[in-house]
């Protein structure tokens, strides 16, 4: 398999993309991912439900022990959480914080959305779902 050449602009220095399949670099994130996840659904009054939804079906007896004690998740777990943070992190670009917060749980009339609420089309289309959505934000401020 070949690999990509690697470019590099003059004094500046590129992030890396964190390996998920590592064991050692889940169990590093795990934690302060499970906090900023429970923060954004906070700032998004999203119930404990719709966040196990959320990272694809975990019960709310699971979150509550995650909360306080994380483990180590799965690549697919973090992977969701990138999109929510990342998701999160475009809205307060686009819009002012009061409607930042509200966005994802609003019914929305673009067609993506059909006229239910963003987090709705993240639940029921999982991580295509999710990426689609940080797609669209990403377009409408320009970053991609």
């Amino acid at each position: 398999m070949a690999t990509l050449p690697a470019f590099a602009a003059a004094g500046y220095q590129f992030d890396a993309t964190p390996d998920l399949s590592k064991l050692e670099t889940r169990e590093r994130l795990s934690q302060s991912a499970v906090d900023g996840l429970f923060a954004i659904a906070e700032k998004w009054k999203l119930p404990v439900e719709k966040v196990g939804e959320l990272l694809g079906g975990i019960p709310r007896s699971t979150l509550y022990k995650m909360k306080t004690a994380a483990g180590t998740l799965k690549q697919d777990e973090l992977t969701r959480i990138s999109y929510v943070v990342g998701i999160y992190k475009a809205l307060h670009i686009l819009l002012p914080t009061e409607h930042a917060d509200c966005w994802m749980t609003r019914p929305n009339d673009n067609f993506l959305f059909g006229g239910q609420p963003p987090v709705e089309y993240a639940v029921r289309n999982g991580i295509p779902g999710l990426q689609q959505i940080r797609s669209f934000l990403d377009a409408a401020r320009g970053g991609r």
